[in-house]
């Protein structure tokens, strides 16, 4: 079973992270490297510039045109201008889309720091899981991810910042998803790369944690993607107990419910856990025609909201960029493992 640590040290532990991000470097790997960051620099945790649904077996990278995604997508990063945005964390995994050499054109002509990825994407069914990797195991996998981070992506010098793996809402996990899992987790002990993983509701948060527990690894290194899926506002609480960053990341598509569980988060006190972003943008190159949703409903809509529900400038810069730089940042987070 997860552990679950009281209350009390739990308190204690949030104030002791907060004195302690103070003095502390944090480093990060966007598309020009790795480099020490301020913690008042606005982020966007989760976003999408381009994806690619067709399927790890049909995808053809070398068919995107670069030139007509880019005039697609540039107007719509060049908006993020207006509210000082430094970084944009792309969570498009490989075989889905990741393209770093076209992340690499928008950051040289946006400004952004843009950050990218290793691991794979076992959700929707393990559609973009290709079929290589269903015969290999865990730290095979691993030992392919750990090579991207010493050595570039696709030959390229360019590294990933983060882990991005995805896993379908059930309890047990797939068994290719436990893998997914576990190959994050050793790929993490020896990087220091955050784990992102898209989960949903929280049935298949709890098989994680119980993974990377096994493998020694803190859940301060993991991020549950798309928690606004579970309704149960108590499953929050346990996981901000358990130590896990929690991301609402589906602001570009949903306003409403995102604020009530803002607002939960502030009045228990996880707020210091919480992620935001939009979930937005979305160019797909098997679409003929291209309507990418914008990445400013956070600045346009949810912080008028926040401001009028009680939430101070400390409160928006601690979501916008206090939590990502402490969720991103380049570290080892391990654990002692239980006894047998």
């Amino acid at each position: 079973m997860v552990r679950r640590i009281n209350c009390a040290l739990l308190i204690f532990s949030l104030i002791f992270s907060a004195c302690a991000s103070r003095n502390k470097t944090i480093r990060i790997i966007d598309i020009d490297g790795m480099h020490q960051i301020e913690e008042n620099q606005v982020w966007l945790s989760h976003e999408h510039l381009l994806v690619d649904f067709i399927g790890a077996d049909s995808i053809q990278p070398k068919s995107w045109d670069h030139a007509d995604i880019m005039s697609t997508m540039i107007p719509r990063v060049l908006e993020l201008n207006h509210y000082d945005v430094h970084y944009f964390v792309d969570a498009t995994p490989n075989y889905l889309g990741r393209d770093v050499n076209l992340l690499k054109k928008i950051a040289e002509q946006s400004g952004l720091k843009i950050l990218t990825n290793t691991g794979l994407y076992g959700a929707r069914q393990n559609k973009f899981i290709p079929s290589w990797a269903f015969e290999t195991n865990a730290k095979e996998l691993a030992e392919k991810w750990i090579f991207e981070f010493k050595y570039g992506i696709a030959g390229t010098p360019i590294k990933p910042g983060f882990i991005k793996i995805g896993v379908d809402a059930a309890a047990p996990l797939n068994k290719m998803h436990a893998k997914l899992v576990e190959a994050a987790a050793l790929t993490h002990l020896k990087s220091g790369l955050t784990i992102a993983s898209h989960t949903g509701p929280a049935v298949g948060l709890w098989p994680q944690l119980e993974i990377l527990e096994e493998q020694g690894v803190s859940a301060e290194a993991f991020i549950w993607v798309h928690a606004q899926n579970e309704q149960d506002h108590t499953q929050y609480l346990n996981a901000a107990e358990y130590g896990c960053w929690i991301s609402l990341d589906g602001l570009g598509w949903e306003m409403d419910d995102h604020l009530k569980k803002l607002i939960f988060a502030k009045q228990n006190g996880i707020l210091g856990q919480i992620l935001i972003s939009h979930d937005a943008g979305w160019y797909d190159p098997q679409k003929e025609i291209q309507e990418p949703k914008p990445f400013t409903n956070i600045f346009t809509q949810l912080i008028p909201a926040l401001k009028k529900n009680g939430f101070d400038d400390q409160d928006i810069n601690m979501l916008l960029s206090q939590n990502p730089a402490n969720a991103f940042g380049i570290r080892i987070k391990t654990i002692e493992k239980p006894r047998e």
